[in-house]
This record gives C-alpha cells, sequence and structure tokens, in this order.
C-alpha cells in the first residue's frame, strides 16, 4: 500500500472533528471530511482512498480532471468483487472561469463555488445527459473581503433560487471561505450568518442540506456554527506544494 497521504494525519482530522461533532450536540454523521487534494499528486490521493477516504476537493479543472482519469484506471484493476462505494466522489472547490465549466460539468461530482448564474447556466447546458445532475452550492462572501470570491450575502437569495431552477444541477447548500483569524469567536461569527442565510433559504422551501465551511486551522469553529463538510487539505497531506 503506498502511504504518501499520511494514514495517522488522516485519522487524526477525523478523531478532532468527531471530538467537535460530539462538544456541539451533534450527530456523528452529520459532518463529511472533504480531503483537499489540489496540487497533490495521484499517489497521495490513491493512499488516502486506501485508507477510507472518498470525498477529494479539487481547485483546477484540467489538474483535477487528469487526476480523475488517472485514478479512474487505477480503480478499473481492481478486483471485480470490489465494492463500489470504494469510488472516489470529485468536488470542484475553486474559482470556476466560464472556458472551464465543460470540464468541470463532464468529470465532478459536486462544484461547491457558483458564484454568478452565468457560471451555473453554462454547468447546466454542458451537464451530459447520462449522468445525475451536477450537486452545486453558492459561494457566498460572508466576509466582505474584496479579495474573496463569493456573492454579497444581500445577492445570495435571489441567485440560489435562479441556481435551484436550472435543469441538470442540484443547489444542495452554501459555502465560504472567510477571512483567516486564530480566536475562536471571531471565527464563529462569518459561520453563524451563513448558517443564518442558509435558514432563512430552507424557510423559503429551498430543500438545501448542505453547508461547506470550516478548514484546517478553523474546522471547529465551522462545527460548532453547523458546517455539514469541512475541506481540509494541509492537516491530511502536509504542507502545500506550490500548482
Amino acid at each position: 500500500m503506498i502511504m504518501s497521504a499520511n494514514a495517522p494525519n488522516l485519522q487524526a482530522v477525523r478523531q478532532k472533528i468527531m471530538t467537535q461533532v460530539a462538544k456541539s450536540g451533534r450527530q456523528a454523521e452529520s459532518v463529511r471530511l472533504l480531503a483537499v487534494s489540489k496540487t497533490r499528486p495521484v499517489a497521495d490521493v490513491w493512499a488516502a482512498i486506501q485508507a477510507g477516504q472518498l470525498d477529494f476537493g479539487e481547485n483546477y479543472a484540467q489538474e483535477g480532471v487528469d487526476k480523475i482519469l488517472a485514478l479512474r484506471e487505477l480503480l478499473r484493476k481492481l478486483p471485480p468483487d470490489t465494492p463500489p462505494d470504494f469510488a472516489p466522489i470529485w468536488h470542484f472547490i475553486g474559482p470556476l472561469q466560464s472556458n472551464k465549466t465543460r470540464l468541470v460539468a463532464q468529470h465532478f461530482t459536486w462544484v461547491h463555488a457558483i458564484t454568478r448564474l452565468k457560471i451555473a447556466e453554462r454547468l447546466s447546458e454542458q451537464r451530459p445527459e447520462h449522468l445525475p445532475p451536477l450537486q452545486v452550492c453558492v459561494q457566498v462572501n460572508v466576509s466582505g473581503e474584496a479579495s474573496k470570491s463569493g456573492c454579497a450575502p444581500a445577492e445570495t437569495r435571489e441567485l440560489c433560487h435562479k441556481v435551484a431552477a436550472l435543469p441538470r444541477l442540484r443547489l444542495r447548500g452554501l459555502m465560504c471561505i472567510p477571512a483567516p483569524t486564530a480566536d475562536f469567536a471571531a471565527q464563529c461569527r462569518p459561520f453563524a450568518a451563513l448558517r443564518r442565510i442558509f435558514l432563512d433559504l430552507q424557510g423559503e422551501g429551498l430543500a438545501l442540506d448542505t453547508l461547506s465551511m470550516g478548514m484546517s486551522d478553523d474546522l471547529e469553529a465551522a462545527i460548532h456554527e453547523g458546517s455539514t463538510l469541512v475541506r481540509v487539505g494541509t492537516a491530511i497531506f502536509g504542507v502545500r506544494k506550490s500548482s
């Protein structure tokens, strides 16, 4: 077994999640771990799969597709009795440009960073008919940072309702990347703000079930505020190499 992805690190992250889930009085299965594998070699992803990790996040379309195809070839070589749920689930979590939407629509299962209706429309048009609907989240710039992607909180309601109406997409929830801070209370505030928007949208009839929030340094605050999916790279794979 390849051990490029450190199995003890993966187990430590899972334990950290479970500890915070318990402290928050939530169900053990209520938080999903997304291993951020951008810039990591195929060997690292394969090792993480062997250690039981199935959800992986990529920021760059072509790099992600290359990885998806390479892993698909590895999976073809497994014994015929290998459980079907051994196959990875691929999430696109980075900014998405119009010229990359077809690649993402054809190869990924999730897109976490819908910021404009135009991008969602292109993904809907380009999602192949033989595949299930693309699972998507709208990214919200809860901290109001000029350097961060995401729609403004005040624009989220309109965008979400329009995205939810598109064919070949299924709107699952919201995502955010707040400004970094080491203070727990300060970490909680933007996550709490996103949760309030999420609950308001549920109250308007949108069938949302996913709050994609929290990374290596703030996942505990995110879980405390209701995150259902945390995106962790460094704590699993070590310091990231530049792309």
